[in-house]
């Protein structure tokens, strides 16, 4: 019995889908059109596969340009639509990483079945930033929410835990106001004092201390911008990286501001950097408040801002969850029992 009214049948995502149901097992045998394109979806050595079958625990055996799933009716629903998704952005031309996939397998899960898909929520409806090096799409509903709110505000505030694509995604809608001369500089910062470290027990120049902390906005860069256009706007000021201090007393103006790292200020510096927001900027502030290496007592500048600016109109805030992690599979596993935990300690002092 199929469980479509329709048999096989071609699709315009040039693939054709035969479905049978046997009680509570099914399977579905996908064909795609494009052998290229077939191979890059299921992955080098079938890792996609792989990944798919352990996370909707599912049966997935490619031949050629064919796959076949076998599992539960509502797996293998979820598994079709995972991989028709993935070819349409491979036919955009777009590269399909483990994060694409994994983004992918969690909006399925979120949704359960997708026999009633909402075409609203379909990934490939999400927003995109279109990169000179390459575009930029939203993996998770969160991460769509957050690039329509870059879009839209002047000031947005993106928290949640590591691993969302906070940092990431600001970084290249940064990137793309720059290249589109929309903005004349970007600058990012950061706290240059963490997990009670201090600057001056690290060697060499304050360039050479504060490097390390700046790490991962230097990664985002170079992953998202030529590496020749990299140093050379670095060279002329056009990139400005520096740690939070050196912000006091500047006014930024035709710039795109990124602070990260957020959990990390005080009240007086989120007031400090908040303020020196000038004519035609964009300022993006990210952090995890579950990780606030603050001293103990003190409270903290991107806590007080969200709160505090929570109803004022021009400002934007995304939260993302455990559910938004694109990293390694088990980061999603390890927030989530942290934030289980968290929790479990907050109702614990509550019913004392």
């Amino acid at each position: 019995m199929s469980l479509h009214p329709r048999g096989p049948d071609e699709d315009s995502r040039g693939s054709s889908t035969d479905t049978v149901d046997n009680g509570a097992a099914a399977q579905i045998v996908l064909a795609f059109d494009d052998n290229r394109l077939a191979s890059a979806l299921f992955g080098q050595y079938g890792q996609n596969l792989a990944l798919i079958e352990r996370r909707l625990g599912v049966v997935a055996d490619s031949r050629g340009n064919h796959v076949t799933i076998e599992g539960s009716r509502d797996s293998c629903e979820q598994a079709r639509h995972v991989l028709e998704g993935l070819y349409e952005q491979l036919k955009r031309g777009d590269e399909v990483v483990t994060g694409d996939v994994e983004g992918a397998i969690r909006q399925a899960i979120a949704q359960g079945s997708l026999f009633e898909q909402d075409p609203a929520t379909s990934r490939s409806n999400f927003e995109e930033i279109n990169l000179r090096k390459r575009p930029v799409r939203a993996r998770t509903p969160a991460q769509d929410a957050y690039i329509r709110a870059l879009r839209r505000h002047a000031l947005v505030f993106g928290t949640g835990p590591a691993g969302t694509g906070k940092t990431w995604l600001a970084v290249a809608h940064a990137i793309m106001l720059f290249e589109r001369k929309e903005v004349d500089r970007i600058i990012l910062s950061r706290p240059a004092v963490e997990a009670g470290e201090r600057l001056g027990f690290l060697p060499g120049d304050m360039r050479e201390k504060v490097d390390p902390y700046l790490r991962p906005i230097y990664d985002a860069l170079f992953d998202l911008m030529d590496a020749r256009i990299v140093e050379r706007a670095l060279q002329a000021t056009e990139i400005e990286i520096a740690p939070l201090a050196f912000m006091r007393g500047r006014t930024l103006s035709n710039a795109v501001v990124i602070l990260d790292e957020a959990q990390n200020t005080t009240s007086m510096q989120m007031k400090m950097f908040l303020t020196r927001l000038g004519e035609n900027s964009r300022m993006i502030v990210t952090g995890d408040p579950s990780q606030v290496d603050l001293p103990q007592g003190q409270t903290s500048g991107l806590a007080e801002a969200t709160k505090l600016l929570k109803n004022v109109e021009g400002i934007g805030h995304v939260t993302f969850t455990h559910h938004d992690v694109i990293r390694h599979e088990l980061v999603a596993r390890i927030v989530e029992a942290y934030d289980k935990a968290s929790a479990a300690a907050v109702r614990g002092r509550e019913a004392r």
